[in-house]
C-alpha cells in the first residue's frame, strides 16, 4: 500500500449519463494515479528531507493535471451562458479532448500544454519550445476537424469548430505569425478572446448543441462508465498535498544548509581578511 493517502472510500466508477459530471484533468489524473500507486513509498528519512513524492511515470501526468486543472479554473468564469465540458473522451480507446466549450462565440476545442519556464515560438504550422519542435498545432487541427465532424454527425448538420492550443506557465510565449485556424494563447488570452468574439450561436443553439455535446456516445463509439469526480477531486489534492509539502521541506533545508554556510563565513572571513593584512 502506497505511504500517501487516506483518500476517500469510493472510488469505483460511476455510471454517468452526461459529460458534464467531469472534472478539469478527469482523464489525466486517472492516469496519475494508476502511476502513482506504482511509485516505491519514501522511506522516514526521505520524507524527513522532502524526497520526491513522485516518479518518472507519474510526474508528467501530475504537472500535465495542474496545466487542465488552471484552465479550467478560468474556464469557470466564462459565465451561464457558455457550456464547458472537460476531459472528453473521444474515439475509440483512451485518448480525451481537454475542453470543449459552446458559447454565443461558437464551438471551441481547447488543448492544454504545459511549458513550465520554458520559452515557446509559434509561427503558423510550427510550434517550438525550448528550440524543440512540437506537434501542439498539427494535434490541434486534427482534433477541431474530428470534434466538428461527430457533432455535426450528433446534430444532423454541418457545425464549425474552431481549435486552440492553450500554453500554460511558459517563461513566455511569441506569437511570430498566426496560423491560420489554430489560435496559440496563454490561459488569460484565452478568456479575454472568447470574452471578445462576436456572437455566432444563438442561446437556442448552444442549448442544443451543448446538449448533444454532453452525450458520452456522441464522442466516443464505447463510451465507459466514469470515475466519480468528487474522488478524483479529493484523491487530486491529497497527492497535491504531499507534493507540495515535500518541496516545502526541500527549500527549507537548502535555506537551512544556505545559512549555516553564510554564518561559518561571517565568522570566518574577518579573521581571513586579518591574517591577509598583516
Amino acid at each position: 500500500m502506497h505511504e500517501a493517502q487516506p483518500l476517500p472510500a469510493q472510488a469505483q466508477p460511476t455510471q454517468s449519463t452526461s459529460l458534464t459530471a467531469r472534472i478539469p484533468g478527469h482523464s489525466v489524473i486517472e492516469e496519475l494515479l494508476t502511476a502513482h500507486r506504482s511509485d516505491p513509498p519514501r522511506s522516514a528519512l526521505g520524507r524527513f528531507f522532502g524526497a520526491r513524492t513522485l516518479g518518472a511515470e507519474s510526474a508528467p501526468w501530475y504537472w500535465g493535471a495542474l496545466g487542465e486543472r488552471e484552465v479550467g479554473t478560468l474556464l469557470a468564469q466564462l459565465g451561464p451562458e457558455w457550456t464547458v465540458l472537460h476531459a472528453v473522451p473521444v474515439g475509440r480507446g483512451s485518448s480525451d479532448i481537454d475542453h470543449v466549450l459552446i458559447g454565443p462565440g461558437g464551438v471551441f476545442t481547447v488543448n492544454t500544454k504545459r511549458h513550465a519556464g520554458q520559452a515557446v515560438w509559434t509561427a503558423k504550422n510550427t510550434l517550438m519550445v525550448a528550440g524543440q519542435r512540437q506537434r501542439h498545432i498539427p494535434n490541434a487541427v486534427y482534433e477541431a476537424k474530428r470534434a466538428s465532424k461527430l457533432l455535426s454527425d450528433a446534430v444532423g448538420h454541418p457545425i464549425h469548430v474552431d481549435g486552440v492550443v492553450v500554453v500554460v506557465g511558459a517563461k513566455s510565449l511569441t506569437v511570430r505569425e498566426k496560423h491560420p485556424e489554430i489560435a496559440v494563447v496563454t490561459p488569460r488570452e484565452l478568456i479575454r478572446s472568447l470574452r471578445g468574439r462576436k456572437q455566432v450561436l444563438t442561446p437556442e443553439r448552444v442549448a442544443i448543441l451543448s446538449a448533444a455535446a454532453a452525450r458520452p456516445a456522441t464522442w466516443h463509439k464505447n463510451p465507459q462508465p466514469q470515475s466519480d469526480g468528487r474522488w478524483l477531486e479529493s484523491a487530486f489534492y491529497e497527492v497535491s498535498r504531499t507534493v507540495n509539502q515535500a518541496r516545502r521541506r526541500r527549500i527549507g533545508w537548502v535555506l537551512a544548509l544556505f545559512g549555516t554556510i553564510l554564518a561559518t563565513f561571517s565568522g570566518v572571513l574577518p579573521s581571513l581578511l586579518s591574517a591577509l593584512v598583516r
